[in-house]
């Protein structure tokens, strides 16, 4: 049993690492910023620090005594309302971390950083080794990028043991957005269009085991793309209906018109004083696609894949379970039957 501290750890990745860790005997201390993230710390059954990723000094305070750390925390959006904030968070917040990890006298350090930030060019495929292209899609994977080269560089000045792992779209319940979304949308009969690209996706259990197994495993200053399934998106569609029993007709439109109908959108969110939430930095990330390499984590580290179609059987089963399917289902049974 270890004593593990945990940034995030009210979050999705976060959440569901804490649990992991308390289940197999772990003490997690939880690091909360607010009195909500707080609430579902200790609703977890973890201990709650109290502290901001952007003061170095509370992270240290609530690292007292603890033997290793996983950094999860940050902001994940295409479109924030503060872009500089996201980076002070995703960049200065992950430098903290480390930093705050070797006053605390922590050897190791698992952090999580985004296959994002790999940066590999339109149409090739991104791997843990590839040059990047050198320009960004959104200001987010901008801080990934960044946050990952000031951790490594932080690591090396300080001593601490750090190990990076680099999910791609991280699905499975109780993620609402992104895919996750887009799969809600379409069982609900709500995504009349959509475009042709390509996803990679990673369960949530195998994103947690591949936490897991990097701080056992991985070597320190090696990052670890965790990707268990790349396809098109007509592909993914096809796997809901086989599973749902849906099917609706969703258009593909050209990326052409994707781009002008996202910048028409947002400028009228702007002109109204709000944050859309597609942007023009979120359709370039679409349409540009993703192509991951996730085998490094399973040659190294031993991490073994869910089936996507399995990934997408829990979303669909927990979204009708949880009343975010409005339409019934071709087949289902009625509540209570």
């Amino acid at each position: 049993m270890a004593r593990v501290f945990v940034t995030g750890a009210s979050g999705f990745i976060g959440g569901a690492l804490t649990t992991r860790l308390l289940e197999r005997g772990d003490q997690v201390v939880g690091l909360a910023r607010s009195d909500a993230a707080a609430e579902k710390v200790a609703a977890r059954g973890a201990e709650v620090a109290r502290g901001d990723l952007i003061d170095e000094e509370s992270i240290a305070a609530g690292m007292v005594g603890c033997e290793a750390a996983y950094h999860v925390a940050g902001v994940n959006s295409h479109c924030p309302p503060d872009p500089d904030m996201l980076l002070r968070v995703n960049v200065g917040g992950a430098e903290a971390a480390v930093r705050a990890a070797a006053r605390a006298g922590i050897g190791r350090m698992v952090y999580t950083s985004s296959a994002a930030s790999l940066g590999e060019s339109v149409g090739t495929v991104g791997t843990e080794d590839c040059t990047h292209r050198g320009s960004y899609l959104s200001v987010y994977d901008r801080s990934k990028h960044e946050g990952e080269r000031a951790v490594f560089a932080a690591a090396a000045e300080t001593g601490v043991e750090v190990v990076a792992v680099n999910p791609s779209s991280v699905q499975g319940p109780p993620r609402t957005g992104g895919n996750g979304g887009i799969i809600i949308a379409y069982l609900n009969g709500k995504l009349p269009a959509f475009v042709d690209t390509q996803v990679s996706v990673v369960d949530v259990q195998d994103c947690i085991e591949g936490h897991l197994l990097a701080a056992e495993r991985g070597e320190s200053g090696r990052r670890y793309v965790l990707n268990g399934a790349t396809l098109h998106s007509l592909q993914a569609l096809e796997i809901v209906s086989e599973l749902s029993g849906v099917r609706d007709r969703v258009r593909m439109i050209p990326p052409p018109v994707a781009r002008a109908a996202v910048a028409m959108a947002e400028a009228a969110y702007r002109l109204r004083g709000k944050t859309p939430s597609v942007c023009r930095a979120r359709v370039r990330t679409i349409l540009h696609g993703h192509r991951y390499d996730g085998s490094r984590a399973t040659r190294e580290l031993g991490l073994d894949y869910t089936p996507v179609a399995d990934t997408f059987a829990r979303t669909i089963e927990w979204a009708v379970a949880e009343g975010l399917v409005t339409r019934p289902l071709p087949g289902a049974q009625p509540a209570g039957a």
